[in-house]
């Protein structure tokens, strides 16, 4: 059977998405010879400074991540974010209630065409540049779009497995897309594949940080539940009780109940962080520091959700400013200086 059929569930979506991505990158390490007539220098410079003005509108501090990089890095990432917040926005953005599967079947025809070459407008056609540039695989922004699929027909999630195809559709896929553009340090010799399992590890972990931060925004504004409702069960939580917000009103806390269960999903989410940090080391040099400043602030949302008392029903976990320009500096060491991490020195010894 073809890896990328729609037959496909759960995890086997990710790993054949990951096959197909490290097959194109051996195969093809310097991008796709793609012509676009149409598409000048000048136009091209133009689309790549309308989606750094996006990236910088929507994704601030991402967008500061990407200054780190070489020019030519930048400009693919912020091609990448710009089609990655236009297919998030069709389901979640302003015109989402009339959004329909088969507007979403025409978006999916538009990105066979851009990477055909035929992209339909500037940022389109910075994209099909990038394509031409970097060896990135289509399948995942397919996947991508059966995530935005998703969100229109299904609003529980039954089961973590459940839940962790999500978390690869909607930001798994981000991982695979930026990986070629990030590139692997010249000095690993070992396999691609555990540079790209810690990819997606990283993107599961900052998706369900997501989640986790937006339970109440996200029940109460879409009646979506993105947490897996048999381990809701196993806590003792139905829908009900997340309905009334899980505060206690005896204790003057919330529920004890929840405060368990979300202790369980943080660790979770910290493990797949973890997880993430050995492949961080392994990019090349001018892409680690970004990377790994989005690891650490990200992760630092769940301290923020701990220091909430959980209560991510009535607060909002953020970091304040002063975290996140206190954190560039030790995200430039642990850059600088992969050596020290262990788990860097067993990848480093892995040979071809």
């Amino acid at each position: 059977m073809d890896r990328t059929s729609k037959s496909l569930r759960g995890r086997e979506v990710e790993e054949a998405a990951m096959w197909r991505c490290i097959e194109l990158q051996q195969a093809n390490p310097n991008g796709m010879n793609i012509s676009m007539q149409r598409w000048s220098k000048d136009l091209l410079e133009q689309a790549y400074s309308r989606c750094a003005e996006v990236t910088s509108e929507y994704a601030k501090t991402f967008y500061l991540g990407t200054q780190l990089m070489t020019p030519q890095q930048a400009k693919a990432i912020w091609a990448i974010y710009v089609w990655c917040r236009r297919t998030d926005e069709l389901v979640d953005g302003p015109n989402a209630s009339r959004i329909t599967p088969k507007a979403l079947d025409r978006w999916e025809e538009r990105l066979e065409a851009l990477f055909d070459g035929r992209p339909y407008d500037e940022l389109d056609a910075a994209l099909t540049d990038t394509i031409s540039q970097f060896p990135v695989e289509i399948q995942p922004f397919r996947d991508m779009v059966d995530g935005m699929r998703m969100d229109l027909v299904k609003s529980r999630y039954e089961t973590y497995d459940e839940l962790y195809e999500y978390c690869y559709r909607v930001a798994g896929t981000v991982a695979l897309m930026s990986m070629p553009v990030m590139g692997v340090d010249p000095a690993y010799k070992g396999p691609l594949e555990p540079v790209y399992r810690a990819a997606l590890a990283l993107g599961t972990a900052n998706q369900l940080t997501n989640i986790l931060r937006d339970v109440g925004e996200d029940l109460q504004t879409r009646n979506r539940i993105y947490l897996p409702l048999d381990e809701l069960a196993q806590y003792g939580i139905s829908e009900k009780d997340l309905q009334g917000g899980m505060y206690s009103p005896t204790t003057g806390r919330m529920d004890e109940r929840w405060q368990r269960f979300m202790a369980f999903q943080i660790a979770r989410a910290r493990q797949l962080f973890a997880d993430a940090e050995a492949g961080v080391d392994l990019l090349d040099q001018k892409a680690r520091w970004p990377v790994w400043s989005a690891l650490i602030l990200y992760r630092q949302i769940l301290d923020a959700i701990e220091a909430n008392g959980y209560d991510n029903f009535t607060r909002r976990a953020y970091v304040p400013k002063w975290r996140k320009f206190a954190s560039l500096p030790l995200a430039f060491g642990k850059a600088a200086l992969p050596q020290l991490n262990p788990n860097y020195q067993a990848m480093m010894a892995v040979r071809r």
